[in-house]
């Protein structure tokens, strides 16, 4: 029987995600194949498709997942002290590059990209009639940043790259 959380499954949804992302590595998502990830797992087409539609819903469930990861990392985010809440990220991108780099090739529709941002604060500082368009700004540009930074092999420190973060949002 081929239960949802049986051992069996999930070992095989593990070699699965595992395979898609090193192919992710090596090319961009519309270029990997079911084909691709049976040959590198050794696994039967059949078992791919128990599991998952097609490549969009591996991807896409693959992007939830690492979405989760990153929400749970900030549970207990001090909106208070952003310079420690930014460090934080910034380690942990460095310490996981592999993972955002993943994320953001899952991100092809740009619709779902990192974003920790505190929408009480950004009201009680009067930017409530246009926080729609400081959210979109917000979001983007640290995005850009986290991209760029990845891109370089986060050659800088994290403590850099959070005073870098500090100065472009200027204290807010």
């Amino acid at each position: 029987m081929n239960t949802k959380n049986n051992k069996r499954r999930l070992l095989s949804q593990e070699k699965i995600g595992r395979a898609f992302v090193e192919l992710l590595q090596e090319r961009n998502l519309n270029e990997i194949t079911v084909s691709d990830i049976i040959k590198r797992t050794g696994l039967n087409r059949s078992t791919f498709y128990a599991n998952y539609m097609d490549i969009f819903d591996l991807a896409d469930k693959t992007r939830q997942t690492l979405e989760n990861e990153f929400s749970n990392l900030f549970a207990d985010y001090d909106y208070f002290n952003e310079r420690s809440g930014a460090l934080k990220m910034f380690r942990h991108i460095k310490e996981n590059q592999l993972f955002y780099n993943t994320y953001f090739k899952l991100c092809y529709d740009d619709k779902h990209l990192i974003s920790v941002y505190d929408k009480a604060r950004a009201e009680k500082e009067q930017l409530d009639s246009n926080i729609k368009y400081h959210i979109e700004f917000f979001r983007n540009g640290l995005n850009a940043i986290i991209k760029l930074w990845l891109a370089g092999g986060c050659k800088e420190s994290p403590e850099q790259m959070a005073e870098v973060l500090k100065q472009e949002y200027r204290g807010r």
